[in-house]
């Protein structure tokens, strides 16, 4: 610890400190606000002002005592500094305190940091965090100083959402990672429901993110023959082989497995975002995969708040948009599959690859919100304007709901306009994505 005059240095670069604030426990003003140089300068400007208005001359102030300044230590004086930052010194240290200050920068940087402190302690203040906090503070951080190795904008989803599920389970209980939570999707044109606890959904999630580990050469949780199962059959398989009911043990796990995902995949560059990720009954690229886990991180993290009655917002609007937009690119083959096993009326046109066909529109409105056209006739055409046949409105929130099975799809459309056929082969094929 360097001393008050061990180094000019320091003098030189020691911050002024004001005074400290008023104490946490008092509203009252303990300290005396000092007078700035120029109010000490205009003062006899404005006495005379004063004169001249009023035609009386006031009567002078008595002046105050001068405060002895007691000759203390370097390591008396720092351990001063907490009750100096709460307003409980004496006249006399405080002075003392104040004029080590601006010679000590070790001292002085610990002044602000307690002084900053104190403010906490105040009632008036909600200890609440903004939630917007994270990101302002990444945003500065990184504009003062880029990252050298940046995580990729396609991964940002999938990071926001598992750090904002991550805080979730840091603020709850021993006894709530046992709450049940009610799972649902659908399935074969029926509501699905299957009885978890918050332990066990963090389990299915770590469980099908190692299919994504697994695509990447990583470590999968299920060892050598967990790609080969279905999502569904995999958290079966996990719940299977724990030797005890799932716990809050689990969430250090998939949080470690989330890291390095991200870690991977953003040391990895550009080429990795197309890698396939093979989920056995259907594939998605990278970088589609990592947007689908966020949304069902998304989702299943709600059903967890729900479970234990914690407030959950839904998504950033740019996240949003773009969970929204990947749904929106898998119903034409989820209704093409849908028309293969007779659970949706057949194409009206026969389209060419990459021809425009007839198309719905799928307009969603709130954050995250745009217009769709998907196409009903085949995968391969291209949903146009001209061509829309119908149109679907709908709040962004209620479609993800939709996607997720945890809406049906007769109460999902809040606005509907033309062929009821196609509006209602397009809802059920949304709603046929959901799963476990």
């Amino acid at each position: 610890m360097t001393g008050a005059n061990d180094d000019a240095d320091d003098v030189a670069r020691a911050p002024w400190i004001p005074g400290p604030r008023r104490a946490a426990d008092d509203h009252a003003d303990l300290t005396a606000r000092l007078p700035e140089a120029s109010e000490v300068s205009e003062a006899p400007e404005a006495s005379e002002a004063s004169e001249a208005s009023d035609g009386e001359v006031d009567a002078p102030d008595m002046e105050e005592p001068e405060v002895p300044v007691p000759d203390l230590s370097h390591n008396v004086l720092k351990s001063l500094l907490g009750a100096w930052a709460l307003s409980a010194c004496s006249a006399g240290e405080t002075k003392a305190v104040e004029i080590h200050l601006t010679a000590c920068a070790p001292c002085a940087d610990e002044a602000l940091r307690l002084r900053d402190a104190v403010a906490l302690l105040h009632e008036d203040r909600d200890l609440d965090l903004d939630p917007l906090l994270r990101s302002r503070v990444l945003e500065n951080c990184l504009g003062r100083r880029p990252a050298r190795i940046p995580v990729p904008d396609w991964v940002t989803p999938y990071d926001a959402e598992t750090a904002r599920l991550d805080a979730l389970l840091r603020d709850i209980g021993e006894s709530e990672w046992h709450a049940p939570v009610r799972l649902k999707w659908y399935e074969e044109d029926r509501v699905v429901r299957r009885k978890a606890t918050v332990a066990a959904v963090i389990g299915h999630l770590f469980a099908v993110d190692g299919l994504v580990s697994a695509a990447l050469g990583l470590e999968d949780p299920l060892g050598a023959g967990g790609p080969e199962l279905s999502p569904t059959e995999r958290t079966e398989a996990f719940w299977s082989a724990l030797d005890r009911p799932p716990n809050r043990s689990l969430r250090g796990p998939w949080r470690d497995q989330s890291h390095t995902l991200i870690r991977t995949v953003s040391f990895a560059g550009r080429g990795v975002a197309d890698l396939t990720v093979n989920y056995k009954d259907f594939a998605l690229p990278l970088r589609d995969s990592l947007l689908e886990r966020a949304f069902e991180c998304w989702l299943h993290a709600d059903d967890i708040a729900t479970a234990v009655a914690y407030p959950y917002a839904p998504p950033s609007g740019a996240h949003l948009h773009g969970m929204i937009d990947l749904a929106a690119r898998l119903l034409p083959a989820a209704l093409a599959n849908r028309r293969r096993t007779g659970l949706a009326g057949p194409a009206r046109e026969l389209v060419a690859a990459g021809a425009p066909g007839r198309s719905l529109h799928l307009e969603v409105e709130g954050a995250g919100g745009g217009h769709w056209y998907i196409a009903l006739d085949s995968p391969a055409a291209i949903g146009s304007p001209e061509r829309a046949i119908a149109q679907v409105a709908m709040d962004g929130v209620e479609f993800c709901q939709l996607v997720a099975g945890h809406i049906p799809p007769e109460e999902a459309a809040a606005g509907q306009d033309g062929d009821r056929e196609a509006i209602r082969d397009v809802l059920a094929a949304a709603a046929s994505l959901s799963r476990l």
